[in-house]
This record gives C-alpha cells, sequence and structure tokens, in this order.
C-alpha cells in the first residue's frame, strides 16, 4: 500500500508499505477520506514536537473498517468510521472532570500514532477505549464525514464561548475553519454574523459560499469601526478568532459589547504569542477571553450528527479531491490559500 511520510521538514516522501494487521483491542481501517488542514502545512514545513520521525501523517480521518482485532466488539468489515483526531487517556484528573479537551496525557492520530494519508491504517485501542471511533450517518458522504474533526473543534470553540440565540458573532478568518464557525453559529441561533478577513479573494471565495451578513475586508477597511458601525454602536456579542493572528485577538477585544466573550480560538506562533490585554476594558464591560483546545470525543459524535441532520453543511466547502500520490500539490493549495477544504483520497 502506499503511504506519505514525514521525515524532516521539507521531506515528507509517499512510499510503499506493507498492509498493516490490528492487533487485540484494534481496528484496521480503509482509508476513503482524510483532509487536509493548515496544521498538516505547519508540520510539513517545521516538524511538531510530538512527532518522531518517521511518522504517516492526517489526522481528518474518515473510512470502513476493514478488519477488528480479538476482542473488539461491534464492528465488522465494511462499517463506515470517522476516527478522532485528539485522544485524551480518559483517566487523568482533567478527564475525570469531563474536560477531555485538555487531558494532560493527550495523544494525536498523525503525531503519536500513524495517521490517514495511507491506504490502510490502524485505529489503536485507546482510541476505542474512549468511544473515538463513530459511525458515519446514512446519507453522509466519507468527504463529509473527515470534515466531523475541525467541525468539533468549532463546536468545542463555540460552546466555551457561549454562542446563542440572538448573538451578533464575528469571525476572523475565512479560511475552512471560519467558515464552519460561520455555519455553526448560524446552527446555534445568533442574528447576524460578520466574517473578517485581510485576503480580499480569499474572503470573496468564503462569502460566497457561507454567506455572512457582511463581509468586511480588513486589507481595506477597520474592522472595529465596521463592526460597531453594524451595530448601532454596540459591537458584537461573541467574537472569534479562527486564524493566527495577535492583531485580530487585540481588533477583537475592542469591538465587544458588555458582556462579550473572545474567542482566542486560533493559536498563535509560539515564537510571538503575546497580546495587549486592556484590563480596564474587560472589567467594566465584564468581557470574558476563553481558549479552546481541540475537540473530545463527544464533540465528534456531534458533529456527524450536524452534518447528518444537515444542520451544518460541509460539502459545498471541500473544493479539491486529490490522490494520496498528489498530497505535497494539496499542502501547495493550502499553503496559497487557493482552496477552502482539500480532502485526499487514497
Amino acid at each position: 500500500m502506499k503511504v506519505a511520510r514525514f521525515y524532516a521538514p521539507g521531506d515528507i516522501r509517499l512510499e510503499d508499505a506493507p498492509e498493516p494487521s490490528p492487533g487485540p483491542g484494534e481496528l484496521k481501517i480503509r482509508v476513503r477520506n482524510c483532509s487536509t488542514c493548515g496544521t498538516d502545512v505547519k508540520i510539513s514545513r517545521f516538524g511538531h514536537h510530538h512527532i518522531v520521525p518517521p511518522r504517516v501523517m492526517g489526522h481528518e480521518i474518515a473510512g470502513e473498517v476493514a478488519e477488528a482485532g480479538a476482542g473488539v466488539a461491534g464492528w465488522a468489515a465494511g462499517d463506515r468510521v470517522q476516527v478522532i483526531a485528539a485522544v485524551p487517556d480518559g483517566t487523568c484528573a482533567e478527564c475525570r472532570r469531563g474536560r477531555r479537551t485538555v487531558c494532560t496525557a493527550q495523544e494525536s492520530m498523525g503525531y503519536h500514532y500513524d495517521g490517514g494519508f495511507a491506504e490502510y491504517m490502524i485505529v489503536p485501542a485507546k482510541v476505542l477505549a474512549v468511544d473515538g471511533v463513530n459511525r458515519i450517518p446514512g446519507g453522509v458522504s466519507f468527504a463529509e464525514a473527515s470534515v466531523a474533526e475541525p467541525l468539533a473543534c468549532v463546536l468545542n470553540g463555540q460552546e466555551l464561548a457561549r454562542v446563542g440565540e440572538g448573538d451578533d458573532v464575528v469571525v476572523f478568518g475565512s479560511g475552512p475553519v471560519g467558515c464552519l464557525h460561520v455555519r455553526v453559529a448560524r446552527a446555534r441561533g445568533a442574528a447576524r454574523v460578520f466574517l473578517v478577513e485581510v485576503n480580499a479573494e480569499r474572503l470573496h471565495r468564503a462569502a460566497a459560499l457561507v454567506k455572512p451578513d457582511a463581509a468586511i475586508d480588513a486589507g481595506v477597511a477597520d474592522p472595529v469601526a465596521e463592526v460597531l458601525a453594524r451595530t448601532g454602536g454596540r459591537g458584537a456579542d461573541v467574537a472569534i478568532t479562527a486564524a493566527a493572528s495577535g492583531a485580530a485577538q487585540e481588533q477583537a477585544q475592542r469591538l465587544m459589547a458588555p458582556g462579550g466573550r473572545v474567542s482566542l480560538f486560533g493559536g498563535l506562533p509560539k515564537d510571538d504569542p503575546l497580546i495587549s490585554v486592556d484590563a480596564n476594558r474587560v472589567h467594566y464591560r465584564e468581557l470574558s477571553l476563553v481558549g479552546a483546545n481541540g475537540s473530545s470525543p463527544a464533540h465528534n459524535a456531534r458533529a456527524l450528527e450536524l452534518i447528518g441532520s444537515g444542520q451544518v453543511q460541509v460539502d459545498d466547502l471541500i473544493t479539491h479531491r486529490l490522490p494520496l500520490d498528489a498530497l505535497h500539490d494539496a499542502l501547495d493549495l493550502v499553503t496559497r490559500g487557493e482552496a477552502i477544504k482539500v480532502t485526499i483520497e487514497p
């Protein structure tokens, strides 16, 4: 079978490998779709401290069961499944408190374990132990199911920011995650959703699909002034920074209504993680700054339900479908911002 292995920054090799066999408690999956994201680009360019090469990349995984290992119940060959990316241990102090997204011993597919840029892969017993394999609902394609993982992260972020009925929501960043944030905010009852982006071409492409109430080009207009004008000076109830931008995180604080919530959804570069916070603004307006770290197995299950029910559409966000041997082209498309969602079909 073919796999894509990371050896070093700038060195991802398409190689032949023997088909794996599942051990006790494991599943062998035939990968049908493994979608790409900005994190894959970062790994390809800079590596990752959790990856010990060589490692098969890919963490947005959907496929079908090829074989169940000894002791595995409830799964059979041909079952259509989606696999979580972030794997909590289920036993640490945070997991016992129901906070699996901040598990202190969290591992990840494509990082600690071989991922989905392969024709076949093994789902570790640890994933099954935390209910990390989900059945794909009828009518949901493998490609759509692969988007459940980033959608699950968006669900976690919006739950923490308490997006709800009647909220005015601002989303910074019009990549695939920003587009998902727009749609999830609508599904959660937001009154208006504004999309902010510094790249005019990318903004136009995303806005044509997700149709925000306003598409704000931050390259030519001040998003703070624009949002304040569109809300009668009140500001937004929620701002979500779905981009690795400290400037966006600072702007978000300045456009908040009293009681507003700022979701620092997108992480910043590790060598430049600091931003300015006006503590008096936070104090007198009773603002909340909240983080968001990945998703839990339960978020993945709910994401599939939202896709299956039609509450959140994802199929039109998949703009490119490429074979495994075109992985480098896929990563280039993501790097250049010329696609919304690129999926690999091994």
